[in-house]
Parts: structure tokens; C-alpha cells; sequence
């Protein structure tokens, strides 16, 4: 049996309760992933602004994350309908290459085998 102050029916405390659990799985994301887990000042300012600033360090891999699991080209085990921060990082961000400078033009070269260079390069243009 379960108690609640809640004014609502059974069912919308239960559906309420798992989107709780949801929040708490991105809260996890934020503080771990982005190593966010003690804020660096006592000032309330200082560290206003360091949230802001995780703020948009955690929503653009999201995005990445999303974009990336719209097209079958990521070599992906399972289904999923959303990935973690940290694996987006690891498998998009960190993606292996090089910098090359041939006939005045800089470029960056990546290796053959990579298996996510087709999802980078379908994703590097959606973000102008």
C-alpha cells in the first residue's frame, strides 16, 4: 500500500513516478559523465555559471546521441532510443584521426576501418 498528497488518479502517480525515475538517470548522466559531481566555488555566481556552460556541454552530445540513432549506418548491437553522454563521446567525439596539411589546405584524415566515420559524416554537417 502506498500513500500520496498527490490529487490525482492511481495510475497518473505511477506514470508520474517513472518519469521521476527518467530524471534521475539524466541527473546521473550530468554529474558523472561530465564529471559535474561538486561544483567548483562558494559562489552561488561561479557556479551558476559552470552549470550553464554543462549545461550546453550535456544537451550537444544528447543531440549528437539522437541524430546519430536516426539512421541504421551506426554500428550498433541492439535497438536503443537514446544513448548515454558518455557513449557519444567516446564513440563520435573521440573518433581517431589526423591532421594533414597537403597543398595549402588543411584536412582532417580518418582511418579506413573506423566504423563510426559513416555516421560521423552523415551528423558533421547538421551542426553548421
Amino acid at each position: 500500500m502506498f500513500f500520496t498528497t498527490l490529487r490525482c488518479s492511481p495510475w497518473q502517480v505511477i506514470k508520474l513516478y517513472r518519469d521521476h525515475a527518467t530524471s534521475e538517470q539524466f541527473h546521473s548522466e550530468l554529474k558523472t559523465d561530465l564529471n559535474l559531481e561538486r561544483l567548483p566555488s562558494g559562489k552561488f555566481a561561479t557556479n551558476d555559471l559552470v552549470l550553464c556552460a554543462g549545461l550546453v556541454a550535456y544537451n550537444l552530445p544528447r543531440a549528437i546521441g539522437q541524430i546519430s540513432i536516426q539512421e541504421p549506418d551506426a554500428p550498433l548491437r541492439n535497438k536503443v532510443s537514446r544513448r548515454r553522454v558518455k557513449t557519444v563521446i567516446e564513440n563520435l567525439i573521440w573518433l581517431a584521426s589526423r591532421m594533414v596539411e597537403h597543398a595549402r589546405q588543411t584536412k582532417l584524415r580518418f582511418g579506413r576501418h573506423s566504423p563510426w566515420f559513416q555516421t560521423f559524416q552523415r551528423i558533421y554537417p547538421a551542426f553548421p
